[in-house]
């Protein structure tokens, strides 16, 4: 983990041809869904598929299920399957999920400040 303290963290261009820190995340969490998905995860902890499907209105399952293995194929999130008849399957953030936790208060922040 490659960690900066934030006093010495300073907003720059970045270098030509490398894709710069904040087009990382944004492609990480730019999607409505995968935005929502983190969202829920983190006031939650730990939520099923069909859980996950009732709280976000419109999404399809495919598209559920796309996002989720995106995410846990990014270290974001983890899935759990418990061997039981019918398998039941858990999503949770994994440490590195956690630490978006600031950039969603402080969107949150700034969207209070829009009002």
């Amino acid at each position: 983990m490659n960690t900066i303290e934030p006093e010495s963290l300073k907003l720059t261009r970045g270098t030509l041809g490398e894709l710069c820190p904040i087009a990382k995340t944004l492609d990480v969490i730019g999607t409505k869904w995968t935005f929502l998905i983190i969202r829920d995860l983190l006031l939650d902890d730990t939520l099923r598929f069909s859980q996950l499907l009732r709280s976000l209105e419109g999404i399809s399952p495919k598209t559920l299920a796309l996002r989720l293995r995106e995410l846990e194929n990014q270290d974001i999130v983890a899935r759990k399957v418990y061997p039981e008849v019918p398998p039941r399957v858990e999503y949770s953030l994994t440490e590195k999920g956690r630490r978006l936790e600031g950039i969603f208060i402080e969107l949150k922040r700034f969207g209070l400040s829009l009002d």
